[in-house]
């Protein structure tokens, strides 16, 4: 097809030429998508069946990506198999090679799917069966051949051969025009194309629950989502960012762990979402505006209530000056308090002085002549005292679990990490925390965080560099909560405990690490570990032209605790506890 309108096209501006100018430059425009017309496609983001993520945009180290699209109720083994051995011949030279699933399977299912299939290829979840939509794939056993550099599509078909023919050329001649082969698997399954969501009904409730927190006037989201017309009116960017997970931020993997400081949207609500947008958002019949409605009652109740109360000791900490615009680095404060005696601390609560900038805040206890990162400096393996952690949304305030705290000693002060994103205009910052104390005589464990970290440097343009931190407990202890810290080159972390018997649990995993947002992941259920075991820490880094926040894959990058450097420290927060104990409790509450 595309070979007959282009000799169509060249008859054509041969006969024009005795045509007046005009007629000859309109001609030439209607040809030029004859010769340059390769199908553009959005950047997406989908985990595999083992908990890995996969971007398309983040291929760019790569020649291309072929995707085979797959349904275990009609794919066939034989075309899976070839596939697989073409991942063989061709990954050396830039190919990397990935199964999407179009079923909408659960992840028990793409593990017992990817299991059975007995070959080394990532098998890709897509729950809401958006991205074979999004590829226009018209089959089952297609395989897609994608430009990860310019996002669009090279080939698509279910011919290995033609297929072959295309990889074989592609780093000589690659195709200046979508080369389209037969599709003669099974079709895919269009059931899932429902009703359009009702905007009132539907959409404005995802939107509620999941973004207006910080999509506000006057929060730290670049623009608010306080009508209608605003939603509309940023819909395409909307749709982009959560085809490709950018937004919500700080998401990790739903199925290791759960916590409320992680951003969970669902299948069911991705698919809505999307589906809407693409049906050009209407506005249904809904009489009143949910969103509007919350704009409102967000004016009207702008007043900063506590919301565990009037504070016991009320810390203000230095004014920061943020400019307009520009990148800031993190600002560290030592905060004096002057205590006269052991403080037990019980919950801790953030006022941001201007929330629509503040990013993040870290405070850790430190003492005398220390810096924020205290022992981090000189040990790979810490325990330190760690307050807590504010990240834009809803938990501002923290209570400690029952019977525990964190022991302030005589003497020492908070140390805290500032990060801030410019938006435009210039602002004063001035950031308040209340404390709030149990009394000193009060029985309680102390609430710590555990650095595991490792030392390295990390070398140029590697776009998966691997790195483990581990160590073994000496007693009984319940995690409540992690966090990774690694700078603009992280990419990955899992966290992971190993018994004695050797048995290993991921307890939390981040598979798409983001420099700008690092909350504390407060776990819903404690894990309790017992003395013997091993806490591990595995992820990697990513030092290519793939990752979007490196600022230069052609360094050299040291260890060091500096943005400009590379770290690698996952944190569990703990408290020391029998492990039988805390089974019996479980036990006698269930």
């Amino acid at each position: 097809m595309f070979l007959f309108s282009a000799v169509k096209c060249l008859r054509q501006l041969r006969r024009s030429t005795l045509l007046r100018a005009g007629s000859f430059l309109a001609l030439v425009l209607q040809c030029l998508p004859a010769f340059a017309a390769l199908e553009r496609v959005g950047d997406f983001a989908l985990l595999d069946a083992s908990g890995e993520f996969h971007q398309l945009s983040r291929y760019k180290h790569r020649s291309a990506l072929a995707l085979m699209t797959f349904d275990a109720r009609c794919s066939e083994q034989r075309n899976i198999e070839q596939f697989s051995a073409l991942k063989e011949r061709y990954e050396d030279i830039g190919i990397s090679f990935a199964l999407l699933d179009t079923a909408g399977m659960k992840r028990e299912q793409l593990l017992a799917q990817a299991a059975d299939l007995s070959v080394s290829l990532p098998l890709l979840e897509d729950g809401p069966q958006l991205i074979g939509e999004l590829l226009g794939a018209r089959s089952n056993d297609e395989i897609i051949l994608l430009n990860p550099e310019r996002l669009n599509i090279f080939f698509r078909g279910t011919s290995v051969d033609e297929f072959t023919s295309v990889l074989d050329n592609l780093s000589t001649s690659p195709p200046t025009d979508t080369l389209i082969g037969v599709a003669n698997g099974c079709a895919l399954d269009r059931s899932i194309i429902s009703t359009i969501p009702d905007y009132t009904q539907e959409i404005a409730p995802i939107i509620l629950d999941n973004c207006v927190e910080c999509h506000r006037r006057g929060g730290v989201g670049p623009f608010a989502m306080d009508s209608y017309l605003m939603l509309l009116g940023w819909s395409p960017m909307i749709r982009e960012v959560v085809l490709n997970k950018r937004m919500p931020p700080a998401q990790v993997d739903p199925y290791y762990g759960h916590s409320k400081m992680a951003r969970y949207l669902n299948d069911q609500e991705i698919k809505a979402l999307v589906n809407w947008i693409d049906a050009r958002a209407p506005r249904g019949e809904g009489a009143v505006d949910p969103l509007e409605e919350y704009g409102k009652a967000q004016g009207a109740d702008s007043a900063f209530v506590w919301q565990l109360g009037e504070p016991d000791l009320i810390v203000d900490s230095p004014s920061h000056s943020i400019p307009s615009t520009g990148v800031m680095d993190y600002l560290y404060e030592d905060v004096p308090l002057f205590f006269d005696e052991d403080r037990w601390l019980r919950a801790i609560e953030t006022r941001p002085g201007d929330e629509s900038v503040l990013h993040h805040l870290m405070i850790f206890v430190t003492g005398p002549g220390e810096n924020f990162w205290g022992t981090e400096r000189e040990q790979e393996i810490t325990s330190r005292r760690f307050v807590e952690g504010y990240a834009p949304g809803p938990h501002r305030a923290i209570e400690f679990e029952a019977g525990t705290g964190v022991l302030i000693p005589k003497g020492y002060k908070l140390s805290l990490q500032f990060h801030y994103v410019t938006n435009g205009q210039s602002t004063v910052d001035d950031t308040s925390l209340g404390l709030y104390f149990a009394p000193m005589e009060a029985d309680l464990a102390e609430r710590r965080a555990l650095a595991v970290s490792s030392r390295f440097v990390l070398p140029p343009n590697t776009p998966d560099f691997p790195l483990t931190a581990e160590t073994e407990i000496q007693e009984d202890i319940v995690v409540v909560g992690v966090r990774a810290r690694m700078s603009y080159r992280g990419k990955k972390m899992r966290f992971v405990v190993e018994d004695a018997d050797s048995k290993v649990t991921t307890l939390f995993s981040i598979p798409a690490y983001n420099y700008g947002w690092q909350p504390h992941y407060l776990l819903d259920e404690p894990i309790p570990i017992a003395a013997g075991s091993v806490l591990r820490v595995e992820g990697a880094l990513d030092n290519s032209v793939s990752n979007p926040t490196n600022p230069d894959p052609d360094l050299e990058i040291p260890w060091g605790l500096e943005s400009w450097e590379e770290m690698f420290s996952g944190y569990f927060t703990y408290y020391p506890q029998s492990f039988g104990e805390i089974l019996d409790q479980r036990v006698d509450t269930e």
